[in-house]
């Protein structure tokens, strides 16, 4: 039995950063042996320094570690970071020039040049253009990022009607979960019994992401999308979960059980290596009027898979439908981990 790959979380303490804690507890290949976070909890035991919300217990292996400082000396050679994305821009090359395998869930790097923006099921090829980065030809490491944790679920249902039918226009209203603010987030008195119309930078990463996302590997970067995109993102009263209002005009004319069919049947390269993380059936489409709901579908796939439903004529586009994802599972956590998986398999991570 081969051993497992010793890994390390940057930004441990956070929400992402126990999601990773949580899902890499019982994971065949990678194996937590260094966490890091604040100042604050550096020197701490785990337990201490992190105040766990998840609904399962603090793994006690991990809590007895303890919190070392954010820094690359001593660390592992994989790292899933974290961060706000402020630190993340100083902290992540930093460990990327020590010869670090960075596995991010930050926005700081993502629409950089060199650096692969990748939902594994969508654009794997992506991860090639790691081989551009400075840091690859100086000491071996690299920075491969995740997308926004709203633009993951839109982005996993349009890749399989850009793949059959093509996109020309897509537009997007979200209702995004408070954990995506992180902990302790959006004070109760703002969000309940309320929705709140603006997320900083939300729409313009959903925007940018998608784009590029959905576009084509071009040598040493990525030509972005042709299509139209717009997005409006609110902050509403869900714990868990992200659920998107969109519209789309398709390049091909489609029948609605075509639609359906074509997202039922999407496999791709993580169903097809047989990826730990991945899900069996990445998008699934439910045939019932009221659904997805956060409540019942966030965690469908152990929380990987994307949920659509209400498919319907759209009277200005062609087509509109709902989309749940849960937002710090495949939005973050579980999205980072698949990554991981992807470059282990393709020989990256040693």
């Amino acid at each position: 039995m081969q051993a497992k790959i010793t890994v390390g979380i940057l930004g441990a303490t956070g929400i992402v950063g126990q999601r990773f804690v949580q899902m890499l507890e019982q994971h065949p290949w990678f194996e937590v042996g260094w966490l890091a976070a604040s100042d604050r909890s550096e020197g701490r035991s785990y337990g201490e320094a992190a105040r766990w919300r998840l609904k399962t217990a603090i793994p006690e292996r991990v809590a007895k570690m303890r919190v070392s400082p954010a820094k690359p000396e001593g660390a592992p050679k994989v790292i899933f970071a974290a961060l706000d994305a402020s630190i993340a821009a100083e902290l992540e090359p930093q460990f990327a020039d020590a010869g670090c395998a960075v596995v991010s869930n930050s926005s700081a790097l993502r629409m950089q040049k060199d650096v692969p923006l990748v939902i594994p099921e969508v654009n794997a090829d992506h991860i090639k253009l790691l081989e551009c980065q400075a840091w690859r030809r100086k000491s071996g490491g690299f920075v491969v990022t995740n997308p926004n944790c709203s633009a993951i679920g839109l982005v996993m249902a349009l890749a399989p009607l850009q793949q059959s039918f093509g996109l020309e226009t897509v537009m997007a209203v979200t209702m995004q979960a408070v954990s995506g603010a992180g902990y302790p987030g959006v004070a109760s008195l703002d969000i309940l019994g309320n929705v709140i119309p603006y997320i900083a930078k939300e729409e313009e990463k959903m925007e940018e992401e998608t784009l590029k996302l959905l576009g084509s590997l071009n040598g040493a970067g990525v030509t972005p999308g042709s299509f139209g995109m717009s997005a409006q993102c609110n902050r509403v009263a869900v714990e868990d979960g992200h659920t998107e209002s969109v519209s789309v005009k398709l390049k091909n004319k489609a029948q609605p059980d075509k639609i359906i069919a074509t997202w039922n049947e999407f496999r791709s390269v993580p169903q097809q290596l047989h990826l730990p993380s991945a899900p069996e059936q990445p998008v699934r489409y439910i045939p019932l009027n009221d659904r997805p709901q956060p409540r019942f579908d966030a965690e469908i796939g152990n929380g990987m898979t994307a949920s659509v439903g209400r498919l319907r004529p759209c009277s200005v586009l062609d087509w509109k439908f709902t989309v749940l994802s849960h937002n710090t599972i495949r939005g973050a956590a579980g999205a980072a981990l698949l990554n991981a998986e992807l470059l282990k398999v393709q020989g990256y991570l040693g």
